[in-house]
């Protein structure tokens, strides 16, 4: 097993989606060597169709999205901050394997993650399916 590392722009990133509400999303991939975790792409587009369009048809990518809904009954709205690993199953089986095995090593340097969505097709990363998640997880409903 090769060892991942974590870029260090990959923790400031999260860091200014969390604490500073700069990023809407953060998109994350391997370098071409596969050795470490980088940020791929950042974005203020507060369109949850703006972030699917980021996740490739054919290629692995890990994500963080701030997530922001209504909870109903006049409550108000909240956020959670949810992680994605996207691994399409047109996906070549290389790197569905290598995102998988490497998945572990990002996840534990973004705290505050609330919710983790395992997306192998646009069904499952369907802004509902979501949403049913989140809001289950957070028991607002």
């Amino acid at each position: 097993m090769v060892s991942i590392s974590i870029a260090s722009q990959q923790s400031r990133a999260f860091n200014d989606l969390k604490l500073g509400k700069k990023y809407k999303f953060i998109i994350y991939k391997l370098n071409d060597a596969n050795t470490e975790i980088v940020v791929d792409s950042t974005s203020t587009d507060d369109s949850y169709d703006s972030f699917l369009e980021n996740l490739p048809e054919n290629d692995c990518k890990y994500a963080v999205y701030d997530f922001e809904y209504e909870i109903g009954k006049g409550e108000g709205k909240r956020n959670k901050i949810v992680f994605y690993q996207w691994a399409p199953d047109t996906a070549k089986v290389k790197a569905k394997m290598v995102y998988a095995a490497s998945k572990d090593a990002l996840r534990r340097a973004l705290n505050g993650v609330s919710t983790d969505i395992q997306g192998t097709d646009f069904s499952e990363v369907a802004y509902e399916s979501v949403l049913d998640k989140v809001s289950r997880a957070a028991g607002s409903h």
